[in-house]
């Protein structure tokens, strides 16, 4: 599943792209259930999680709920489903028929069921031995979303039908099976019933048992409206008149490989679709809202190119005969990797070739790289149980870009993999609440908080380091011998670190257990010394902490694999070595006194770095003269700019190197750039000096976007395979941050080309759309407003109402902001998408980030009944409250949340509370010099 995380902001204001919080280590031990090949094996988990290097950290969750796996005396073989929807009363009828394995008498059955009622069940033992048992009762464990089916005999040893008929409701939560609102071309409102399952949903569907492990195969059946398209994993084998109703047909697909039940999925609705074959025979249909067919062809397109690549690197093929990748209007998440059934946010699939952006169209590339890596890592090769959940989105968030490079390598992904993905990664990582990637979870409201950054990024971050570590080739023998070894089964951690040991002879279970059993990552503390030609370094680490560098005895160490580089070639590594000690020295042979070293090339390590003075500065003119790569221009930046809010160096140091990427040609870096000057701009609101930060932006974008101008080049923004693309991004970066800080001639023109824009005159560029609306906002009135709020409805395109919503925050006037938050709730925002706008007033000023606290306290009750136990609540209480800087407000916060309960955020709410105080406590040492130097800079030489 690929989540819609806040992506590190590159126009300063909130952009919602690609991948909620979670558990740490647990204090008792626990039986985990693990099946593999239909037998049971029990894994204590203490011994999963024990020895985690030294790390002394305790958990400050509460204590968690009580929580045991489902009993291992009866499982399913095969599932027999028949569902009936109801599209007009929003409820739905269903029969079960489950071929099932009874490995112990037993006269009760225990299984997953949420939010359904069982009309009937019973028992048939195989072969009509015996008579059909009826079950006498049905004990609802609701709190554990469990059903415990009593019969009046015992169920004898061998194998057996169960038979359930039950109903359910087409709920409104965007999980389970749930309903979609959408518009027919004539403006009718109509209703699709579509699945969510991923973590623990399919529960809400038919009652089963709904663990990762417990893999059966399914054969499904839709009776639906004739008139409607019905969808499941696999491919239609009949479809026939119902005969109960000449209105509805009944559609069955062919039987499933072995799976798990989160992976099940079914779509009924109206849609058009456009279809191609991939180079090894796999039939691709990319499914749209009617009339939009044509929006499909450019993710058809990465999805055809990505099947076979994926074919080839895993060495094993797709064990489908088809896909399916579907646009869903009402979808919490951005995607999800439904075994041949991919589900989409109608922004993560479709593309307008003459009105989607070119972020755009590089979000779908990645988004479908993602979810089509799953096919095989995770669906194929699927992990023991939710512990284990950063290892299927940890790899997919990394393999996604290394499909996204093979298919289109002008965009130069992986630079912005370090902006986008690592740099994110390791922000939140130095918080004192963050936690482990491997995080043991129970109870099924404790899922959810794992799908985070820890676990998509910081995975995605420490498996790039790994491939570094290990080498192409041995890598991908290990993942051919894992998938191979594993396929239609399931795995841990601990079982890839096999394989990749394996194959390349490197102590990888070792390296890598330092990295995902212990939270954080360590500064890398170096000095050097010249001894004739050689030059020796003093390499040490120890724990990067947010607040500053860990003190103490019992800190933890990492394995970490070191490589350095000399600037005789910056682009080469001249030396690797495994740093498995607290501190080491290392000799480089042949390095002249004038030639600089650098650690970490490519800024693959996870790991900050800190420089002596002197090796820094000996860097720093590589940062003006780009002899330094993009990637290590964008690495040092932005370790200084950590190090500022960690008070380990003065934020003027910081300001002071910014001003050296005057020269900068790069689109990432910009982007890294803009955003830490976007924090240190929402820091310095707080002061009554935040009009100097903007001028210091303009100053720095100024020539910039004079270079590039208002007027794209011939190339970009076209097709992928035209050139220009990453100049239409930077483009409209540094306009919208150009803009946003109030620079005249971008004010002025911004609001000539608006008006032209809405006149009919002359359209706007769909990349240039976010920048200009951002900017006539943040300097307009309630006209302004007006306008955008009518473009807003005209929009026929998801993808230019997002952009719209997105932006709406920037407006200024109080009044007009209480406008904005009041439509965030309204019918013209789909529910996932309010979190956006209201995130976007909090962004934008030091008053929007007071009203969307005030609204969201307001609205507590309705947006937690929306969105509760899902990611999407953490993503509202953080976007809401992270950027205060009043040691007050953390306690507000805390407070608030201490009488409000969101169990599925409660580390997000310590983590924004810790956030607050980091602000506050940066805002008190260091506004005085910011404030100096940001006047002396402007100041006459004397």
């Amino acid at each position: 599943m690929l989540l819609v995380l806040c992506r590190r902001v590159s126009l300063s204001f909130v952009k919602l792209v690609n991948h909620p919080q979670y558990p740490v280590l647990f204090s008792r031990p626990i039986l985990l259930n693990v099946r593999t090949n239909n037998r049971f094996r029990l894994i204590h988990s203490s011994a999963v999680f024990a020895s985690v290097t030294g790390s002394n950290y305790t958990d400050t969750m509460p204590e968690r709920r009580p929580f045991v796996r489902l009993p291992t005396d009866v499982y399913p073989v095969n599932y027999g489903l028949s569902l009936k929807p109801d599209l007009i009363d929003f409820t739905f009828e269903g029969k079960l028929e489950a071929i099932v394995e009874v490995t112990l008498a037993t006269n009760q059955i225990v299984m997953n069921c949420a939010d359904i009622d069982i009309i009937t069940a019973s028992f048939v033992p195989e072969g009509g031995e015996g008579e059909e048992i009826n079950a006498t009762g049905f004990n609802y464990q609701n709190e554990d979303e469990k059903v415990t089916l009593s019969f009046s005999s015992a169920l004898q040893t061998g194998s057996g039908t169960l038979k359930i008929d039950f109903v359910g409701e087409l709920n409104d939560k965007m999980k389970g099976f749930y309903r979609s609102k959408y518009a027919t071309p004539a403006g009718e409102i109509r209703y699709a019933a579509v699945t969510q399952f991923e973590a623990t949903d399919a529960r809400r569907a038919f009652p089963c048992w709904d663990e990762p492990a417990i893999k059966a195969t399914f054969d499904i059946s839709l009776i639906v409206p004739k008139d409607r398209v019905a969808l499941s994993n696999m491919n239609v084998i009949d479809r026939k008149p119902y005969p109960e109703d000449a209105s509805l047909v009944e559609v069955n697909f062919a039987k499933t490989p072995i799976m798990s039940t989160y992976l099940v999925a079914f779509v009924i609705g109206e849609y058009d679709f456009v279809e191609g074959q991939s180079s090894d025979g796999v039939t691709v249909r990319v499914y749209t809202p009617t009339g939009k067919a044509e929006q499909g062809k450019f993710a058809l397109e990465v999805a055809v190119k990505t099947l076979p690549f994926y074919k080839d690197y895993f060495s094993v093929p797709y064990p489908l005969p088809k896909i399916d990748l579907i646009a869903i209007a009402d979808f919490a998440a951005g995607a999800m990797e439904n075994w041949g059934l991919v589900t989409y946010r109608e922004t993560a699939l479709l593309i307008d070739p003459r009105n989607s952006c070119s972020s755009s169209r590089q979000w779908v590339a990645l988004v479908v790289g993602h979810e089509l890596a799953h096919q095989w890592f995770g669906n194929l090769v699927t992990m023991e149980w939710w512990t284990h959940l950063w290892l299927n989105e940890g790899f997919a968030s990394w393999i996604e870009y290394l499909c996204v490079d093979h298919c289109f390598p002008e965009y130069d992904i992986w630079t912005q993999f370090v902006s986008a993905d690592y740099t994110r990664a390791l922000d939140l990582d130095a918080l004192d609440n963050s936690h482990p990637i491997e995080v043991n979870v129970g109870h099924p409201s404790e899922v959810d908080e794992i799908f985070d950054a820890i676990s998509y990024s910081k995975g995605a971050s420490v498996i790039r380091m790994l491939h570094n570590y290990i080498g192409d080739e041995d890598f991908r023998k290990g993942m051919h011998s894992y998938l191979l070894k594993f396929q239609h089964k399931n795995a841990a951690t601990e079982d890839l670190w096999d394989c990749l040991e394996q194959a390349s002879g490197k102590p990888i279970a070792q390296v890598m257990s330092s990295w995902t059993k212990q939270m954080g990552f360590p500064i890398i503390v170096v000095d050097q010394e010249q001894r004739g030609d050689d030059r020796i370094l003093r390499i040490s680490q120890k724990k990067f902490c947010a607040s500053g560098p860990h003190e103490g005895e019992d800190c933890p160490n990492w394995m970490v694999p070191i490589s350095i580089c000399t600037s005789e070639d910056p682009a080469c590594t001249k030396l690797k070595v495994l740093l498995d000690s607290p501190e080491t020295t290392i000799t480089i042979n042949n390095v002249s006194p004038d030639q600089w070293v650098k650690i970490n090339p490519g800024t693959v390590g996870f790991y900050r770095i800190q420089y002596s003075s002197t090796m820094l500065e000996s860097l720093l003119p590589g940062v003006r003269d780009l002899t330094l790569l993009p990637v290590d221009r964008l690495g040092l930046q932005n370790d200084l700019f950590s190090l500022s809010r960690a008070g380990m160096i003065s934020t003027v140091e910081v300001l002071k190197l910014m001003e050296a990427f005057v020269n900068e040609p790069n689109y990432t870096v910009w982007s890294d750039l803009s955003c830490n000057l976007g924090v240190l701009s929402s820091l310095l609101s707080h002061t009554d000096f935040h009009e100097e930060i903007q001028e210091f932006i303009r100053d720095l974008f100024t020539p910039i976007g004079l270079k590039l101008g208002w007027e794209c080049k011939q190339g970009e923004g076209e097709p992928p395979g035209a050139g220009g693309h990453l100049d239409a991004l930077l483009r409209g970066l540094v306009l919208g941050k150009l803009g946003k800080a109030g620079h005249k001639p971008t004010l002025e023109e911004a609001r000539r080309r608006f008006k032209d824009h809405v006149d009919g005159k002359q359209t706007l560029s769909a990349d240039l759309r976010s920048p200009v609306y951002l900017t006539v906002l943040k300097h307009g009135d309630s006209v302004t407003l007006e306008t955008m709020m009518k473009l807003h409805k005209q929009a026929d395109m998801q993808e230019e109402k997002n952009r719209i919503e997105r932006v709406l925050g920037a407006i200024s006037a109080p009044d007009l902001i209480q406008k904005v938050l009041a439509f965030a709730l309204s019918e013209d925002v789909r529910p996932q998408d309010t979190v956006s706008v209201i995130g976007g007033v909090a962004g934008s000023s030091k008053h929007g980030r007071k009203a969307a606290w005030k609204f969201v306290k307001d609205n507590w009750e309705e947006l937690h009944n929306r969105y509760q136990g899902g990611f999407l609540i953490s993503r509202l209480i953080k976007l809401s409250v992270d950027g205060f800087a009043i040691d007050k407000m953390a306690a507000e916060v805390k407070s608030f949340f201490e009488s409000h309960h969101a169990p599925a955020a409660e580390r997000t709410v310590q983590q924004c509370c810790e956030n607050i105080l980091l602000n506050a406590a940066w805002l008190k040492r260091d506004a005085d010099d910011i404030h100096q130097y940001l006047l002396q800079r402007k100041a006459p030489p004397v």
